[in-house]
């Protein structure tokens, strides 16, 4: 084996990816594993990974912000035109028709409250009523019976 290891082994040793080892870098450049690894901290190859790593992943995440944003805003786009052509539906169908065109309009604004975080329906329950409501429910005194501690006899809670 030759004792010379190229400049190119750190962007061998990336290349790898998962499989990235000093000893497969020492097997293609055929060089034994002390070089590789001598030359690995000389070189900080490890701390040069985990910054290439980090980059990677910001570079990632911010990729996935953009998609979404973009995805947020196709959809307001098409709530506001779902809006528009519900609305220009109401102005010239006679009332008894335009029942769908109102719901499509009803359609549009819940999903457009949504998409700018605003309760809708389902959303309008509060933490703190989930817990009262959950807390009421599970807190039955000892020997007291489910129907007893709803106080209507019922046996629904």
């Amino acid at each position: 084996m030759t004792s010379r290891l190229p400049a190119e082994a750190f962007e061998r040793y990336v290349a790898m990816g998962v499989d990235r080892s000093y000893h497969a870098v020492a097997d293609h450049f055929g060089v034994t594993k002390v070089t590789v690894t001598r030359r690995a901290k000389q070189e900080h190859w490890q701390e040069r990974i985990a910054e290439l790593e980090a980059k990677a992943r910001e570079k990632s995440e911010e990729k996935i912000v953009q998609l979404m944003e973009e995805m947020r805003d196709r959809q307001l786009k098409s709530a506001k035109m779902l809006q528009a052509k519900a609305l220009e539906a109401l102005r010239s169908l006679p009332p008894e028709k335009a029942v769908k065109a109102a719901t499509a309009l009803a359609i549009g604004w819940k999903h457009e409250l949504l998409l700018m975080g605003e309760p809708t329906d389902r959303q309008a329950t509060t933490v703190e009523e989930t817990i009262k409501r959950e807390y009421e429910r599970w807190m039955v005194a000892a020997g007291e019976d489910e129907e007893e501690a709803d106080g209507d006899g019922d046996g629904i809670p």
